[in-house]
């Protein structure tokens, strides 16, 4: 039985999934709402927002991915980074998931990711669950009614989180899988209810396509300058870093908060909406964000809340550090209606600094940049990936290693070939610790962070004295108004000197052995500004 509106010409049949009981198509937010209350996936909170939990996997599950290995995947995959399956395992997987769907009850968006239209990918997600479907429905981009008349999908994904992969038929490591399948064209989602894996799961694919067409797909957020397009910028950065909290400035139109692309007319957002993190979220540090918790429609992930009330607990952490809400772009008053903006006149680079080494902000020269970019030194976020309980240190090449299908030197020369053309400034930003390492140190103050970003963005910086840090030799500011001297070298922020020297000299050590893997397939002047 079908239910709302589709193309006749594309129904499930299409992707193969045949014998369901009923498949929604194109549910609007309130019918997802619903049926999703009648069904028992979660409870409506206060001002209409959706209340639930997603089990045992409250985070991504990366070691769980896989693409599928053929010929036109084996020299294009960069292998080292991501788990192979083979066409046999997967064809097993997928007749035993779309079995399994036999009968059952099924929510079908059809949406895109790309607000270029050049650039865009239609997507189809099929769900087992109803508030999946709202969950996608805000972070992918939604055709109008007359498009879905017509609307035909480049790729599917099939998430049904009930169903248990076997690792010895299959071909994964446990009983839950994420499979792309680059010659089909199709994701299969296995055993886990975190939907961060469908969007995810489409930034992958947009990884591996758009470079072959000369678009920078990147991890990061990006706003413009209010009534200004073309003064653009991106932030790059893994959860965690601030990309959502920074680039959702009053001052300045959001773009997006994380996943953009960067062609030959400019940058656009993959995405129709946000995915934040709520942990400790407050109404006087981020109040557009925090109303998003109380609004109608919105997913509330995984977050504690009175069962009298319905009042959110945003302190808890019992269930997961990885507390979220998704909502649409539109939830945020200055967010862009086009989700277009110009080339970047500023690429930041934001990390989240467990050792309390790094400055709050350096300039970088291009060389420097690409040398960053490549590193992708942050620290992981507790609860974003399972298994983080606390701050972890790691090298995510381009700030975004787990999404990255292709070797890490094709994003890096696109960028580096878009910052030289279009003549970007680029920093570098510490939004971790301060003062000591993660247990001893401070996080760094947001105030403090906005106010440097700020004065970045506005030429500001340019204007003031620089000084050439001893380690990593970028520049740093000597003294920024409104913003603390001490606080500009984090060295004086330490009670003991020494020990900052050498958490610092074994911070730089760290930085050389993880870029030697990339020294082979550089420029010259990325290795000169290799550190040692």
């Amino acid at each position: 039985m079908i239910q709302g509106r589709v193309n006749p010409n594309q129904t499930l049949e299409m992707q193969g999934i045949t014998g369901v009981a009923v498949a929604h198509y194109n549910y609007a937010e309130s019918l997802l709402v619903e049926a999703a209350v009648l069904r028992g996936e979660g409870r409506l909170g206060r001002g209409g927002a959706f209340l639930c939990t997603t089990g045992q996997f409250t985070g991504r599950s990366p070691k769980d991915k896989f693409v599928v290995r053929t010929a036109a995947t084996e020299d294009t995959i960069w292998w080292e980074n991501n788990s192979a399956m083979s066409p046999e395992a997967y064809a097993r997987l997928k007749a035993d998931m779309l079995a399994h769907l036999q009968g059952a009850e099924l929510f079908v968006q059809d949406l895109y990711a790309g607000a270029d239209p050049i650039h865009r990918l239609d997507v189809r997600v099929v769900t087992e669950l109803a508030w999946h479907g709202l969950f996608i429905r805000h972070l992918l981009r939604r055709p109008d009614r007359a498009e879905l008349d017509s609307f035909t999908p480049d790729w599917t994904i099939i998430n049904c989180p009930s169903f248990k992969a076997d690792p010895a038929r299959h071909g994964c490591r446990t009983e839950t899988a994420i499979v792309l399948n680059f010659d089909e064209k199709t994701v299969l989602i296995a055993n886990t209810a975190y939907a961060g894996e469908n969007k995810k799961a489409v930034f992958t694919v947009l990884n591996y396509l758009l470079p072959a067409k000369g678009v920078m797909a990147m991890h990061c957020s990006a706003n413009h300058a209010l009534g200004n397009p073309v003064d653009a910028a991106v932030f790059f950065g893994l959860s965690g870093t601030g990309k959502t909290t920074l680039s959702a400035s009053p001052d300045r139109t959001l773009i997006g908060d994380d996943e953009h692309g960067w062609s030959d007319r400019g940058i656009f957002n993959f995405e129709g909406g946000c995915y934040a993190k709520t942990i400790d979220l407050s109404p006087e540090h981020e109040p557009e964000i925090y109303a998003t918790t109380h609004r109608f429609g919105t997913v509330v992930e995984n977050m504690v809340f009175d069962p009298e009330t319905l009042e959110l607990d945003f302190s808890n952490r019992s269930l997961t550090e990885n507390t979220r809400c998704a909502y649409p772009l539109e939830a945020i008053s200055n967010a862009s209606a086009t989700g277009l903006g110009g080339h970047p006149r500023h690429v930041v680079m934001l990390t989240c600094d467990a050792f309390g080494v790094l400055p709050p902000i350096a300039r970088l020269s291009p060389a420097q940049a690409m040398y960053h970019f490549l590193s992708g030194f942050t620290s992981k976020a507790a609860g974003t990936e399972r298994g983080i309980t606390e701050p972890q240190p790691t090298f995510s090449t381009c700030f975004g290693a787990p999404f990255m299908p292709r070797r890490p030197e094709v994003y890096g020369k696109l960028l580096q070939a878009k910052i030289a053309k279009h003549g970007a400034s680029c920093w570098l930003v510490n939004t971790g610790w301060t003062g000591g390492a993660y247990g001893t140190g401070k996080r760094m103050p947001i105030k403090a962070t906005r106010a440097l970003l700020a004065a970045a963005l506005d030429g500001t910086l340019n204007g003031v004295e620089f000084r050439k840090d001893p380690n990593f030799g970028f520049e740093v500011p000597i003294e920024v108004e409104g913003v603390a001297h001490a606080l500009l070298d984090p060295r004086r922020t330490w009670v003991d000197p020494n020990a900052y020297d050498a958490q610092a000299a074994k911070l730089v050590a760290m930085f050389q052995k993880n870029f030697a893997q990339y020294v082979p397939f550089i420029d010259a002047d990325v290795k000169a500004a290799a550190i040692g």
